[in-house]
């Protein structure tokens, strides 16, 4: 850990801008954790749209056990789960399962360590298939919508709605879909 307010600026600004790059992305960016995912392991998981993860994966904040918070993940993590399971997730600093982190809403897709390349495999494909336009302008509304009062997420949803009516994913899709 550096030891001067500047330096510890520096290094904590370079992560902010990772942060705000995976968000920014015109793809989605998928963590797939396999093993533990603890500390900025954990965090950077937490930065990802998706999180696919094994069986025996094991999810945890454990920075307050030597004193420091996991203070910039908490602006994503709160807004994956509620506020109450990221204060306890950050607080006691104890590891969660695969399958807990499921439940809460924290990771997407929980698969068998023994099928786990193939289903991370078949994830990512099915992922590929679909219209980049329409993931690109889905990624950038939900989470422009952060913070919006519901009149403001309509209208953003309307203006997305208007732009994506007038891509050529849309078009030919629209297209395929009449001539069925």
């Amino acid at each position: 850990m550096s030891s001067s307010i500047i330096e510890n600026l520096e290094d904590t600004g370079l992560l902010m801008e990772l942060f705000v790059q995976i968000r920014n992305l015109t793809k989605p960016v998928v963590a797939v954790v396999r093993g533990r995912a603890l500390a900025g392991g954990c965090g950077l998981a937490t930065a990802c749209d998706l999180i696919l993860a094994n069986e025996t994966a094991q999810f945890g904040y454990p920075e307050v056990k030597i004193g420091f918070i996991p203070a910039m993940v908490m602006a994503i993590l709160r807004r994956s789960v509620s506020e109450k399971r990221a204060f306890e997730l950050v607080t006691s600093g104890e590891p969660i399962s695969a399958s807990e982190a499921e439940r809460i809403g924290l990771i997407n897709q929980v698969y068998p360590d023994s099928k786990f390349d193939n289903k991370v495999t078949e994830y990512l494909s099915a992922l590929t298939r679909k219209s980049a336009s329409a993931v690109f302008l889905t990624k950038r509304l939900l989470y422009q919508m952060d913070g919006m009062s519901f009149e403001t997420a309509l209208k953003s949803g309307m203006d997305a709605n208007t732009i994506c009516r007038v891509t050529e994913d849309c078009q030919q899709g629209i297209a395929k879909f009449l001539k069925k």
